[in-house]
């Protein structure tokens, strides 16, 4: 889209839910429109106002403005990185698109693995720097711009989390109760409204039954959807992974229209080789059920609401948050944080693990790595609070990202657009500053969980804490019934540690336990062999690791082998 006078052009990907607002001001200051599209008010606000205006977007974008005059190029994402924008330099030319293999659409770009980015990815099962697993394509960072010229490029961030206590509390706990009721209220509201259907994820979880509850009272018989899992092979700690009956008893609650679908151990298989080509980048967590989630919204849907972001802005981890005696030292804080974050490869397997391309990566450190992630925060540590609040910082740049790179590539893979209410600006500026007390009871004890074994361990952690979510929980229960608001944390995985040792462990075994699998170019065959097998055995659960494993092999023989879907 173009301005009347020919000089920005704009290419844009997303959706700004404050727009109206946006075109009033712009109108008031003689813009014309020409379409009611959100398009052109930001084609409009960039213009008049520059990078400044991205301060204003409320929603979910990836841009780029070219102004003709000046002969620069305005590249922009949005504050959380909802969507994706990546860049790259081929050939002379300077390259961007919302996916990889549009870049990979140019003749002068070469097709590559990224080995520092390999040694992240394994390390954290995300990617916590800009890197992607393609050499030399970078992901703009969330809440940054572009600036690209005859001269170069350069990048500028205008927007960080920033989780503080108040400073000056003026608010009781029943203030920040009905504040937070209001703005959760209007998130909602102001994601509902398009001219498409709109549904919602539900499953047995606080977040997407408070966003249910919201939006099932202005749409009637809004559709839901439940994806499921075939627990009949499951172990004991597994019965916990399937909400189906929760998300029932809520739909029936909530009178909405209910669709599910069951996952079997095949069907991880089925979906692989398709999942990686849309994914391109895996990132965190095992993904596959987000993508037949996707699947079946986009059956009846062309929206989604998804409960995304509720956990990282409200405290929803309370095991991973590193509270130890208050210290001084912001270095030695993040040796202990570092040393206590969940890693997919044993420190003792790590050098031999990297052996085939430990003369590329022998300079990596994975530690300042992490401690990167903080190079924009203030690195004061004077109370308990502090350290909570560095977490959820943590989490957000991190954890939270990976989320939603494989939230928006799944869906996007099925025309269905996701909207994440816990993600509105006003929600989220406002969740930042509540008191951590608010949030988490307990500021002193330190739990170290497997993030392999979500399931029962949260809940024996819940069960015996009650911590987490506090204030969201106090709300939400004006909404949702109290076995809901008082659940514990359950993550949205699939029963795979029994899977990969019954149903699905000819293909592991046919895709890693064999001599030309594609990732020992770059791994230790026996190294990998070794990990794989104490899992098959019984002595481990590595289906993280294993997830990861087969999700590198398929992006190798996909992007590497040219072997892709059909």
């Amino acid at each position: 889209m173009c301005t009347e006078d020919g000089r920005y052009a704009l290419t844009y990907n997303g959706e700004i839910y404050n727009y109206r607002e946006l075109r009033a001001e712009l109108e008031s200051h003689g813009c014309s429109f020409q379409s009611a599209t959100d398009s052109e008010v930001v084609l409009q606000a960039l213009a008049r106002w520059g990078a400044d205006a991205l301060q204003r977007f409320n929603g979910m974008f990836a841009l780029g403005l070219w102004d003709s005059h000046k002969r620069a190029l305005l590249l922009a994402r949005d504050r959380y990185g909802m969507k994706p924008l990546y860049y790259a330099r081929a050939g002379g030319a300077f390259l961007f698109a919302s996916e990889v293999k549009s870049l990979m659409e140019h003749p002068g770009y070469k097709v590559g693995l990224d080995r520092r980015a390999l040694v992240e990815y394994f390390t954290f099962q995300n990617l916590f720097t800009d890197r992607t697993l393609f050499d030399d394509v970078r992901l703009l960072e969330p809440g940054s711009f572009m600036l690209v010229d005859d001269d170069g490029a350069t990048i500028e961030q205008y927007w960080d989390f920033n989780f503080e206590e108040p400073r000056e509390p003026s608010l009781e706990a029943t203030d920040y109760a009905d504040e937070l009721d209001r703005l959760f209220r209007q998130a909602v509201d102001r994601q509902l409204v398009a001219d498409v259907p709109v549904g919602s994820y539900l499953s047995g979880g606080l977040d997407s039954a408070s966003i249910t509850a919201m939006a099932s009272a202005q749409i009637p018989n809004l559709k839901t959807f439940t994806v499921g899992f075939d627990l009949q092979s499951a172990s004991g700690i597994e019965f916990y992974f399937d909400e189906r009956e929760q998300a029932e008893h809520l739909s029936y609650l909530f009178g909405t229209e209910q669709y599910e679908m069951v996952l079997k151990a095949g069907d991880m298989e089925r979906a692989m080789r398709s999942l990686i080509w849309h994914l391109e980048d895996p990132r965190v967590g095992q993904s596959y059920p987000n993508f037949y989630a996707s699947k079946l919204a986009s059956k009846f849907v062309t929206v989604a609401l998804s409960g995304a972001g509720g956990d990282e802005m409200f405290g929803g981890y309370p095991w991973r948050y590193y509270r130890a005696a208050v210290n001084a030292n912001f270095e030695d804080y993040i040796d202990k944080y570092y040393a206590f974050w969940q890693r997919l490869v044993p420190n003792s397997s790590v050098k031999q693990m990297f052996r085939p391309i430990a003369e590329d990566v022998g300079d990596v450190w994975t530690r300042d790595i992490f401690r990167d992630v903080f190079k924009h925060h203030p690195d004061q540590l004077a109370k308990p609070e502090d350290y909570v609040n560095n977490s959820l910082y943590f989490e957000a740049k991190t954890f939270l990202h990976g989320l939603l790179v494989v939230e928006d590539k799944l869906s996007m893979a099925h025309g269905l657009e996701t909207r994440l209410p816990f993600l509105d600006n006003d929600l989220v500026d406002f969740a930042q500053r509540i008191p951590v007390g608010l949030k988490l009871g307990n500021l002193a004890e330190v739990v170290r969980l497997d993030e392999n074994e979500p399931g029962p361990k949260t809940n024996v952690f819940f069960e015996k804490t009650r911590d987490g979510k506090l204030l969201l929980r106090q709300v939400m229960s004006r909404y949702v019934p109290p076995v809901i608001s008082s659940r514990a944390k359950q993550g949205f995985s699939a029963p795979d540690a029994s899977w990969f040792r019954g149903e699905s462990i000819d293909y592991v075994r046919r895709r890693l336990m064999t001599k030309d699998a594609a990732i020992f170019d770059f791994l230790d065959r026996q190294t990998v062999h070794d990990l794989v097998q104490e899992h098959l055995d019984g002595r481990a659960n590595r289906r993280l690791l294993i997830w990861s494993l087969l999700s590198v092999e398929e992006w190798c023989r996909i992007f590497l082998l040219g072997e892709p879907p059909s």
